[in-house]
Order: structure tokens, then C-alpha cells, then sequence
């Protein structure tokens, strides 16, 4: 495989995400109960993105944003494996001279909770999306004393890492920075790719115990479109104290990978994209999980940033940057072109002063393909649309759905999917939906309006 590739200086990528952080979870986003310093700094000095993360769930979402391909053309649901043969944005890195590292949490290789516990099941080397190095697990839903895998023939492993997994995964990480400062010594300059996917903020809601000890289930502040309904409140309030727990301490981690870059004089040259897969609704709307498209559940903070004094600083960007256009951006931000076979956008010129503009799409699309079944989960398949002047839209097969200007209605409180006034609004943007499905290929039976 070859990649164009400009005359951008070739700098050093780093992934960090965790499952299930919502956007309203972040100090820099207004949220009382949390604080992110670390998160907030690289904020301020890079850019945020009004990110969607189109299908809120694990396995899709993480098929899109390693492929760039939506996941009814890729992995359609939870527990699908990546098809064999996709290549990954590891793959273009690679073929551009990148090294490539992952560490942690995988669910991409189909296997099903049923047949026993994915976290003990081994990922085989060639279906581990073409990175070089690669230390990790298939899922887990456990996060403490972890057991991970890596490595093929005489050289794999599986062992279990002692303690807190974003701490643990976070040493991993940062010892593979520092075998790297030691190989650029040696002669090996190439430049990384590596990213970090940690379970938390997922369920279970334990944090270590120091950081658990800052949240009170009683003093947490609810979203407005939690109903006050005793079990709703009861069950946010106390899963939140958790929630907030995991993401100060993946905060606190955040942090340490940038000590660590600048001890090793790699800060510089090294550009962090945070993020999540999908976020939480806990309570908001009476639901809990994922797989609805209510705003907690879609959107993720989206932070790229770079060295203190980042001098390509651009700000906050309202660009409902999606899913498929992760790895088409963090391409983009070393210079290296989409590949033909993503179907994302690259949006790094919001990102770095002076980079050509790119043809962008005026809506980001929500899909969930295949139900899960899971607890508090939606069951039936929906399909959506959110355009960059505020308005989402989302139907059922054969039914309307949601219509909210979040605009004017932030929570979504005012469902005007049935309101005759609102009939164009609707019509439009059903419409709009109508092209992207049959542009992509998604036979999903839209209502008649």
C-alpha cells in the first residue's frame, strides 16, 4: 500500500480514549461535578471539536474510528469482529514509515460474552489492525487486575497487570515512549502512531479509592433532562460518583503521558487526539447506557492539541466532526492523505493554520445497526442525521422518531418530530438522510413523509 503524503514536518500521533466519557463530562465544557486540568490545558491550547460520535456503542464505533468506514460497511454491531483484511489507519501510518503501538481495550474480534469471559480471550496476531506492537485485551468489563496479551510465536504473552487499568495501561505506554527515545538514539527515527484505549470511564464505576473519595453520590448535580423520578435519581447520583472518579483519574494519567513526553523531548514533535468511543446517558431522558441518540449518549470530548504554546492553536471548532472522520484527521494532521478506502472527512486544517480546506459534509450521520439486547439499551434499529445549524433528526424503520433544534433546546426537552409546524424541518432533513443512506450503500427502511 502507498499513501501521498505532503510536505507537513512528519510529527509523532497519540490516541487517548476511554469508553463511555460523554462531552459534558470535562471541567472545560461547563460540568460542576469534574475536574479535568490536564484535559482543560490541552484544550486550551489546541483545538475542541463539537465531535458525534455516530453510533454509540463499543464494537461499531471502534470499527469506524480505526477503519474510517461507517459500520454497516464495516462492523455493524456489538461483538462483530473487523473484517478480515480491512486495512486500518495503522495501516497507512505504516506505509507512510510510521511505527504503530496499541494498548488496551480491543472488541474487535467478534468474540461473544456467552462463550466465556472475552477478557481471557486471545486476539491472534493478524487480526490485530496491522500495528506493529500491540498489547491488549478483547473486552473486559473489569477494571482492575486486567489480563492482557501482545506479541506472536516465542515471543507472546499473556499476563495479568497488577492494579488499576488506566494506570497500568498508562506505564505500558509510557515505557514503550521511552524504548522509543532509546531507539531514535540508536538510529531508528521514525516517527509513532500509538494509541491508548482504556475501559473507564465504562461500568462498572470504581476508581481507585483516593478518587473515589472526592465524589459524594448526594452533592452530584444532575443534567436538566434527568427526570425527577426517586430510582433515576438515585441510580445516576451514585453511578456518576464513579463515573467522575475513573475520568479525574484518566485525567490524572493524561497528565503523565505529558510529563513523560517532555522528559523524553518528545513533546514537540507529538500531537494528542483525546477522545471517546461514545458517551453515558446516566439518567437524562430516564435511560441509562448507550445505543440512544440523545446527546449524552453521541457526544465525546474531541481535543487536539500539541506542545505548551502550541503555535497552531485554532480554537474551538463547531464542526460535528464524526466517528469516520477520526482517522482521516489524525492523518491529516502528519500530512498523510485520506486513504480512498475511508469514508470520513479530514477536518486537520481546524486544527493546523495554513493546511488546505477539504470538501466537508454539512450533517454528521447516526446509525445503530443491530441491536444489542443489553440492559437499558435501545431495541430497535434508528438511523439520524445532525447538521452543523443545530437541528438532529432520527427515525425508526418505518417511523419518525426524535427532531430537536439544539439550538434552542440544548437537553432536548421539546420532541418536534410530530408538530405540524415543524413539517419542512423534518422533510428536509429527512431528505438529507434519504442521500446519505443510499450514498453509502445503508438499505435501512426509512417512514414515508
Amino acid at each position: 500500500m502507498t499513501v501521498a503524503q505532503t510536505s507537513t514536518p512528519r510529527t509523532n500521533v497519540l490516541w487517548v480514549f476511554g469508553d463511555q466519557h460523554r462531552a459534558q463530562a470535562c471541567g472545560h465544557a461547563g460540568d460542576p461535578n469534574v475536574r479535568t486540568p490536564h484535559l482543560d490545558r490541552l484544550a486550551a491550547g489546541g483545538t475542541t471539536f463539537a465531535a458525534v460520535m455516530g453510533t454509540p456503542l463499543c464494537s461499531p464505533c471502534r470499527g469506524s474510528l480505526l477503519t474510517g468506514r461507517y459500520p454497516h460497511r464495516c462492523v455493524p454491531g456489538h461483538e462483530f469482529p473487523l473484517p478480515a483484511g480491512q486495512p486500518t489507519i495503522a495501516t497507512a501510518f505504516r506505509a507512510a514509515g510510521y511505527r504503530t503501538a496499541y494498548f488496551g481495550k480491543w472488541h474487535l474480534d467478534g468474540w461473544h460474552e456467552r462463550d466465556g469471559r472475552a477478557a481471557l480471550h486471545i486476539v491472534p496476531p493478524d487480526r490485530r489492525g496491522d500495528f506493529d506492537d500491540w498489547l491488549g485485551y478483547e473486552n473486559n468489563n473489569r477494571q482492575w487486575d486486567c489480563w492482557v496479551h501482545g506479541g506472536a510465536g516465542d515471543d507472546a504473552s499473556h499476563e495479568r497487570l497488577p492494579g488499576y487499568e488506566t494506570d497500568a495501561l498508562t506505564d505500558r505506554l509510557i515505557a514503550w515512549l521511552r524504548a522509543r527515545g532509546r531507539a531514535a538514539g540508536g538510529g531508528d527515527d521514525r516517527p509513532f502512531f500509538a494509541a491508548l484505549s482504556v475501559q473507564p470511564p465504562h461500568d462498572p464505576y470504581v476508581a481507585p479509592a483516593e478518587w473515589m473519595a472526592r465524589h459524594t453520590p448526594g452533592a452530584i448535580r444532575l443534567r436538566p433532562n434527568v427526570p425527577e423520578v426517586p430510582w433515576v435519581v438515585e441510580r445516576a447520583r451514585r453511578d456518576l460518583a464513579g463515573y467522575y472518579a475513573m475520568i479525574e483519574n484518566l485525567d490524572w494519567n493524561l497528565g503523565r503521558i505529558r510529563d513523560a513526553l517532555a522528559e523524553l523531548g518528545l513533546a514537540d514533535d507529538t500531537q494528542i487526539v483525546f477522545f471517546s468511543d461514545h458517551g453515558d446517558l446516566h439518567g437524562s431522558h430516564g435511560q441509562f447506557g448507550k445505543t440512544a441518540p440523545w446527546e449524552e449518549a453521541i457526544r465525546v470530548p474531541f481535543v487536539v492539541g500539541g506542545p505548551p504554546g502550541y503555535r497552531n492553536r485554532i480554537g474551538r471548532s463547531p464542526i460535528p466532526l464524526n466517528h469516520v472522520d477520526v482517522a482521516p484527521t489524525t492523518l491529516g494532521l502528519c500530512g498523510i492523505a485520506t486513504p480512498a478506502w475511508m469514508d470520513g472527512t479530514d477536518y486537520s486544517h481546524h486544527c493546523l493554520h495554513g493546511r488546505p480546506a477539504a470538501d466537508e459534509p454539512d450533517s454528521a450521520f447516526l446509525q445503530l445497526v443491530v441491536p444489542t439486547g443489553h440492559g437499558d439499551s435501545v431495541d430497535r434499529p434508528w438511523r439520524g442525521v445532525v447538521t452543523r445549524d443545530g437541528w438532529k433528526y432520527v427515525a425508526l424503520e418505518g417511523q419518525p422518531w426524535l427532531l430537536f433544534n439544539l439550538r434552542d433546546d440544548p437537553h432536548e426537552l421539546a420532541n418536534l418530530a410530530h408538530n405540524t409546524r415543524f413539517a419542512a424541518a423534518r422533510r428536509a432533513l429527512h431528505e438529507r438522510l434519504a442521500a446519505w443512506l443510499a450514498d453509502t450503500g445503508d438499505r435501512f427502511a426509512l417512514p414515508e413523509v
